[in-house]
């Protein structure tokens, strides 16, 4: 994980701790003598799927109780099987407990994430298209969401409003047209001391043609059928990525990748995906 996701994932552990802990404590554990001593468990996979978060699993124990001790039986990115160790985790009870719930909303989350882009991935295996994500992300979350999808296979579309220039129908509206739009975010770009890619979403064969002459380092083909995103591509030509996007599915994915496009963004991988089940079981007091 690199240093922001790291920063990141910091945070909401300090926030998903300080919510789970109030000004108590876990009153259950620390009312159980047992809870006193030490323990050692294993975080266990209960559905197929592709793991991601191990690391911020560390990350949570550490912020709970740096003494605990972890030993990573996989690794993010690999597919997981029902009944796999993922990590071996020993140390104090109490503090084993209280870590808990909170490294596994983060595990499973991620983790959902990354299973459902792998499916994604995998029914367009063979063809030349790259799965993106998009910002339909849980706020808060969006650089942790964007890694779980790298670890699903996926590649991330613009991180936020900051880093590339996205101009959709309400811009084109604003700017006069897609000619103008391009013309004024390159101007803006140049008398800030920028570079940034430059995508232009369109719906129509005249739009993708108007684009086209701008030489936009992307289109987005936004809710096209599949004969439109054809002749889209036979247009394009190769010179200028296509993007589809919109009404995209597992069921759907693979006939958008047999038009021709070069990539395929989807909300879902972020917003739809369900939660891995993956558990935490001790095992036995030390």
């Amino acid at each position: 994980m690199d240093s922001e996701i790291t920063r990141q994932a910091q945070v909401l552990i300090r926030m998903a701790l300080a919510e789970d802990l109030g000004e108590r404590g876990d009153i259950t554990s620390q009312s159980l003598s047992g809870a006193a001593g030490k323990a050692a468990g294993i975080l266990l996979a209960k559905a197929e799927g592709t793991l991601a978060g191990l690391d911020v699993v560390r990350m949570v124990l550490d912020a709970v109780d740096p003494a605990l001790e972890s030993q990573p039986m996989k690794a993010d990115g690999d597919r997981i099987h029902p009944g796999e160790i993922l990590m071996r985790i020993s140390g104090d009870a109490g503090h084993l407990l209280v870590a808990e719930r909170t490294a596994l909303n983060f595990i499973g989350r991620l983790s959902g994430i990354a299973t459902l882009t792998r499916r994604f991935v995998d029914a367009v295996a063979g063809t030349r298209v790259r799965i993106l994500d998009t910002r339909k992300t849980t706020p808060g979350w969006r650089v942790l969401e964007k890694y779980a999808v790298r670890c699903g296979g996926g590649m991330n579309h613009r991180i936020g409003l900051y880093d590339m220039f996205l101009i959709k129908d309400n811009h084109i509206i604003a700017a006069g047209g897609i000619s103008a739009a391009v013309t004024q975010c390159r101007a803006y770009a140049r008398s800030h001391g920028f570079t940034a890619a430059i995508e232009v979403e369109t719906r129509t064969l005249a739009e993708v043609e108007e684009a086209l002459t701008q030489r936009v380092d992307r289109i987005m083909l936004d809710n096209m059928p599949l004969d439109l995103m054809r002749q889209a591509v036979a247009l394009s030509a190769g010179h200028i990525p296509l993007e589809a996007s919109g009404n995209v599915s597992l069921a759907t994915v693979a006939a958008i990748a047999a038009t021709g496009v070069d990539f395929i963004s989807s909300g879902s991988l972020t917003h739809s995906a369900p939660v891995l089940d993956i558990s935490l079981d001790l095992e036995s007091r030390l």
